[in-house]
């Protein structure tokens, strides 16, 4: 089988494809006619399933300090920490950016970011302020640490909708987390009613094909209706800043496999956000306030964060819009 066939094939069946199928995808030569014919069912998939609904999510970093799970790719790791000052968030100030950001731009999704080490009870105490300013088609979404069932229950009976967890590329190499209790805190989500926001990240130039193809495939597995992937960014005086960075064409490339493999039912996404990938079928973008793991400023949003606005522009060029159109 020549590799249009092989992407041929992925896209008409919901079947898991082998990670060696995966691998193959993902060696296509960019630039190269397979590459664009990837790149049109890729496109051709998010037209059909999404009816060019585009989606816009909005990240509020809660706080920025030193973590523990010291993450080599990351500006907030304990032994390298790079972010220009340290804060936690008030209560109030958290809620001001909310409103901020919904009351002027269509979002769909509020996240809310903390570092690992974050304290839970905190978190739930803002997360239930947060949630009482937003509207309800606007889901609430936690980007926090390992948890077991208990903080699962508290959550959804607080009005959290979703959770952001992944199994990230070299977890336990790359970071001080045990694989296998991120592993049980994905499973956990994925059989709660908390939906799984699912991202294969961070993807940096030493990642081979087969290392990337094992996450698709176990996002595949997980039926994630919100799918992402994401490049690393060489964050300065952070342990991987040498390591180098994928280019647009890889990403975009990444993307397309991602999406014609997974499936996602809700959204596809690749980040930071590029043009490029829009031509795969991406149809969601993150906005970005407060810390940022890629970033070295405690305010994103004046640095690498785009506005609310910002990314509905990149959408709307792209013919993907809050609402759908035919």
């Amino acid at each position: 089988m020549n590799k249009i066939e092989l992407i041929e094939k992925i896209y008409s069946t919901n079947e898991s494809p082998t990670l060696e199928e995966i691998s193959s995808l993902l060696s296509i030569e960019n630039n190269s006619k397979e590459f664009y014919k990837l790149l049109e069912l890729s496109n051709k998939l998010s037209r059909d399933n999404f009816g060019n609904r585009g989606y816009v999510f909005a990240q509020i970093g809660i706080n920025a300090e030193p973590c523990s799970k010291d993450c080599k790719f990351c500006s907030m790791g304990i032994g390298h920490y790079v972010l220009d000052k340290q804060f936690k968030k008030t209560k109030e100030e958290v809620v001001n950016e909310t409103k901020c950001l919904t009351s002027s731009s269509n979002i769909d999704n509020i996240f809310l970011m903390a570092t690992g080490d974050y304290p839970i009870e905190m978190f739930i105490e803002i997360a239930t302020e947060v949630r009482n300013v937003i509207p309800k088609k606007v889901h609430l979404i936690a980007n926090i640490g390992d948890f077991d069932i208990d903080i699962a229950n508290k959550l959804l009976k607080i009005g959290v909708n979703g959770i952001y967890h992944i199994n990230r590329l070299r977890e336990g190499i790359d970071t001080l987390i045990d694989k296998s209790v991120r592993e049980q805190t994905i499973e956990l989500i994925s059989k709660s009613d908390l939906d799984l926001y699912y991202c294969i990240e961070p993807i940096g130039s030493e990642h081979s094909y087969d290392e990337i193809a094992v996450e698709i495939l176990r996002a595949k597995e997980l039926n994630i209706k919100a799918m992402a992937v994401m490049r690393r960014i060489t964050v300065a005086n952070t342990p991987l800043e040498n390591m180098g960075a994928i280019n647009a064409l890889e990403l975009t490339k990444i993307a397309a496999a991602t999406n014609i493999i997974v499936k996602p039912s809700l959204s596809m996404n690749a980040h930071e956000p590029i043009q490029m990938s829009l031509l795969a079928g991406i149809n969601q973008l993150y906005a970005e306030c407060g810390s940022n793991p890629r970033d070295t400023s405690t305010s994103t949003e004046t640095s690498r964060g785009l506005t609310p606005n910002k990314a509905w522009q990149m959408l709307e060029d792209a013919n993907w819009y809050y609402q759908k159109k035919s």
